[in-house]
């Protein structure tokens, strides 16, 4: 049986809404309020929802770029939050990230040698010619040559610039790596090359993602199980197949119904969804989605469902009437 690699429990990050003369707390936004999941080695797992749900707050606390305000992150048995900072800098090694955006995401001011080999050099795994080479490698490695190595991040398109992003993640050899939405700002084309480039990346490396996306069809390409996210919460987990076979929560069935279909003869039912979701600063009562849910029912608005499941061994969902079509 695949050994659990990552395992999150009870995850919470929720941002202070500092006012008045002193900037004390007023309120908080409850970014991430309760999450919980795991990740095997070698899978990929997929975490979707809309903009602002809290995906990336996820992957970034999960690394602790941004500190959780609570919950356990366990990385290879061991409790990461337990970790003093000189302690995380080993940890980190194993932990990246490839970020959203391209072009912020890699400073202007230095070289694509210097950027991919500052890993090199913190974790004191190269330098000089070893490292020169190492970076070499790396660039072939993701489709580049030695001609990118002295340039600047400004003669690269996009595409290329996600490559190096993702050349700098691999210099350190990681376990795991937080896939932060790295096709959405890249043409159709070039997001193809960099899906496939990253599945092949992770059978030949044996990497670990957190596939962090909005857009439902390249979850469905590259995941092995999804989480569905809504308002700080997962609301549905499980193996890909099943849940595009049948979505047991009415937020998730809503977000497959509008999966665009390439043939224009064929046309698919749809439910808009009514209302704007909730501020996170003030979340609903019970189940988050109920103000927008087509089929609530009072207990909706009352109680919290639990995460718990329903039918199929690992598909679960929070949803008092989980399996119910929209």
């Amino acid at each position: 049986m695949t050994e659990t690699l990552l395992e999150v429990k009870s995850l919470k990050k929720h941002f202070p809404i500092r006012g008045g003369v002193l900037g004390r707390a007023v309120g908080f936004v409850y970014a991430v309020d309760g999450v919980d999941f795991s990740v095997k080695t070698g899978e990929t797992l997929g975490l979707v929802g809309e903009s602002g749900c809290g995906k990336t707050t996820v992957g970034r606390c999960v690394l602790r770029l941004t500190e959780p305000t609570d919950g356990d992150i366990i990385f290879e048995g061991t409790n990461i939050m337990d970790l003093k900072p000189g302690e995380m800098t080993k940890i980190r090694a194993k932990m990246q990230i490839v970020f959203q955006d391209p072009y912020a995401s890699l400073n202007p001011r230095w070289t694509i040698k210097d950027i991919v080999g500052e890993s090199l050099l913190l974790n004191k795994i190269a330098s000089g010619e070893t490292l020169k080479k190492r970076v070499l490698d790396l660039l072939t490695l993701v489709g580049l040559s030695e001609d990118h190595m002295n340039r600047f991040p400004h003669e690269f398109s996009g595409g290329q610039r996600q490559r190096i992003g993702v050349a700098r993640a691999l210099a350190s050899t990681p376990d795991f790596v937080v896939m932060d939405e790295p096709t959405s700002s890249l043409d159709v084309s070039v997001q193809a090359q960099t899906l496939n480039l990253l599945k092949t990346l992770q059978a030949n490396l044996k990497l670990t993602y957190l596939f962090i996306s909005h857009n439902l069809s390249v979850i469905k390409h590259v995941s092995d199980r999804i989480a569905v996210m809504y308002l700080g919460k997962i609301v549905e987990l499980g193996p890909k197949n099943e849940l595009f076979k049948k979505q047991l929560h009415p937020y998730t069935q809503a977000l497959f119904m509008a999966i665009p279909i390439p043939n224009p003869e064929l046309s698919r039912r749809r439910v808009v969804l009514k209302g704007d979701v909730p501020s996170p600063v003030n979340p609903p009562s019970g189940c988050r989605f109920h103000p927008r849910c087509p089929i609530a029912i009072e207990k909706c608005s009352k109680i919290e469902p639990e995460l718990i499941e329903h039918g199929s061994p690992g598909h679960v969902a929070a949803c008092h009437l989980a399996g119910q079509q929209i």
